[in-house]
């Protein structure tokens, strides 16, 4: 049975079992994995993902840059602060951007300034614009890809736990564009291993309001 055959199986079971809401509910992977010193940097999972049919939550994405870039970022982001704006924004307002937002983008070059104004908030929330994700860029980027591949990008992280959780989809996607976006998470996963499958003890899928449902 392929990969794409035991998903459709499981989310069928899901879909069946799971009581009708009157609201959009997430669709999450749950991994739990093992064989893993999460202590070790090199066990750990930490990665950017694009999903194929997109997120079903919105991402909020704000800019920090220079001149360069001011014009064109607040035509395109949800937010934008130029450099010479940075000083005046205190440290309620930086953290409420920090709840508020899903990603900071920032020019290369004024990186050192928006570590020295934002790092303290944005580091331990996981926050601070990321290369790995496409959030920094040169000061004459095309920022309108940035905002969109971002608009679809997940991060797949593991923290204390042996346990990783995902967002697939919503309920209110079929389950072709559900089944596609899992497996690509799935592939991801596994390719981040350090044993790849040997690292992988269950997968489950569930909605936010439902018990999950073993795929793997």
């Amino acid at each position: 049975m392929s990969n794409k055959e035991i998903v459709q199986k499981a989310l069928a079971q899901l879909r069946s079992e799971s009581p009708e809401r009157k609201f959009k509910q997430a669709v999450d992977l749950v991994f739990i994995l093992k064989d893993l010193d999460l202590k070790k940097p090199e066990e750990q999972v930490d990665f950017y993902f694009k999903l194929p049919n997109g997120t079903p939550k919105a991402r909020k994405i704000c800019a920090l840059v220079g001149p360069e870039l001011i014009e064109d970022s607040r035509k395109v982001f949800d937010k934008a602060f130029v450099q010479q704006e940075f000083e005046k924004l205190g440290k309620k307002e930086i953290k409420k951007m920090a709840e508020e937002y899903d990603y900071f983008v920032a020019q290369a070059n004024v990186m050192p300034k928006v570590a020295a104004v934002f790092g303290r908030i944005l580091g331990p929330r996981g926050k601070m614009p990321n290369p790995k994700a496409g959030c920094v860029v040169a000061p004459k980027s095309n920022v309108q890809p940035v905002f969109d591949n971002l608009k679809q990008t997940v991060r797949v992280k593991t923290r204390a736990s042996l346990a990783l959780q995902v967002v697939a989809g919503s309920s209110e996607m079929s389950d072709e564009k559900l089944v596609e976006n899992i497996v690509a998470i799935y592939d991801q996963v596994i390719h981040h291993l350090p044993k790849e499958t040997n690292n992988l003890k269950t997968m489950s899928v569930k909605f936010t309001m439902s018990k999950p449902v073993k795929v793997i």
